[in-house]
């Protein structure tokens, strides 16, 4: 909950850590860990300060021959924590570790259009930006 509010475009929707919101997160946090399919991955440092956090799910699929995805979701670092390769580092795994644990063919994020930055540190990863998301909010 606080990483979302350390960012401004998750504030800017919503995300502001307030109190009243805590039965909400932990009722979503719930859902993802009872789902086998999904995993919370949280990155800690040596005095167990939480610095960095992020949704990974499996899905099977049906294109490209039957691939398997590995989506990212909701990939945050704290604020004060940027540009010290923490980032890096999870990502590194996802591709590499993470990937080979489900059997990935593929790894696959969206990002806000808005995060110019994360948008070039993706890429420099090797992700390709080779589609175009859409949402439709429902209610």
């Amino acid at each position: 909950m606080l990483l979302l509010a350390d960012d401004p475009i998750s504030a800017g929707r919503g995300d502001q850590a307030i109190v009243a919101d805590t039965p909400a997160y932990r009722s979503a946090l719930a859902a993802v860990l009872e789902d086998p399919s999904n995993e919370i991955i949280v990155v800690v440092d040596d005095g167990g300060r939480v610095l960095a956090t992020m949704q990974l799910t499996r899905i099977p699929g049906m294109a490209r021959r039957g691939a398997t995805r590995l989506l990212v979701e909701a990939v945050r670092v704290r604020s004060d924590s940027r540009s010290l390769g923490v980032g890096t580092a999870m990502m590194r795994w996802v591709t590499g570790p993470a990937a080979a644990m489900v059997g990935a063919d593929l790894i696959q994020l969206t990002s806000d259009e808005a995060r110019t930055d994360a948008h070039r540190f993706y890429e420099r990863l090797g992700f390709v930006g080779s589609h175009r998301g859409f949402k439709y909010k429902v209610g």
